[in-house]
């Protein structure tokens, strides 16, 4: 069974609604215990980094995150927070993957980057299996994962970024795949697959 996070800045309603249209049996963890028990794990994330990791920390998730050799799925901030930080706040994050975030510059365009945006594809990855370049899906931030070897896929909005994310059993998505139609869809069912089939 999947375990979605349940933290202060986990946008748990609309995955647990997405989960629930493809037929997938998962349930709510607030700890490292019950967090154990899953197959694997969806880390949701909306709002500011630095709160989102202050909540992962009161609940002891923080620690059980680094270590775990399950399946993560991380979402939008879920994402960005498996980074070594970010200069939202300051943050620190888990550090599962190397890099900081940055700050969209504002003197270009508007932030946050809102709305539909198409990704390309670097690397072949079961989860975006089947992902054709040119869909388009449903992205809000203000910060941004460089491009580097971590990424899969790629964003662009001014300035490349990275979209999708993996590493070894971390995968991430900057995008909010539960609202992104048939694409996002898609994107969860591959995760779930992947998950039950061990596939990588």
């Amino acid at each position: 069974m999947i375990a979605i996070i349940k933290y202060k800045a986990g946008n748990i309603a609309s995955v647990s609604n997405a989960l629930d249209r493809l037929g997938a049996h998962y349930y709510f963890a607030q700890s490292a215990q019950e967090l154990e028990s899953a197959k694997a794990v969806i880390f949701p994330g909306v709002g500011h980094a630095k709160t989102a990791m202050d909540s992962l920390k009161e609940l002891g998730i923080d620690e059980w995150l680094k270590t775990t050799r399950k399946p993560v799925l991380g979402i939008c901030v879920g994402m960005q927070l498996m980074y070594e930080g970010s200069t939202e706040g300051d943050t620190k994050g888990l550090g599962i993957i190397p890099g900081y975030l940055k700050k969209f510059d504002s003197e270009i365009d508007k932030v946050p980057h809102m709305g539909w945006n198409t990704i390309k594809k670097l690397k072949e990855h079961h989860l975006i299996h089947g992902l054709e370049d040119k869909k388009h899906l449903y992205f809000v931030h203000s910060f941004y994962a460089p491009v580097s070897e971590y990424t899969i896929a790629e964003g662009n909005y001014i300035t490349p970024f990275s979209a999708v994310v993996a590493k070894d059993n971390f995968m991430g998505v900057q995008f909010h795949p539960e609202k992104s139609g048939s694409v996002g869809s898609k994107v969860l069912q591959n995760f779930l697959d992947l998950v039950y089939s061990q596939k990588k």
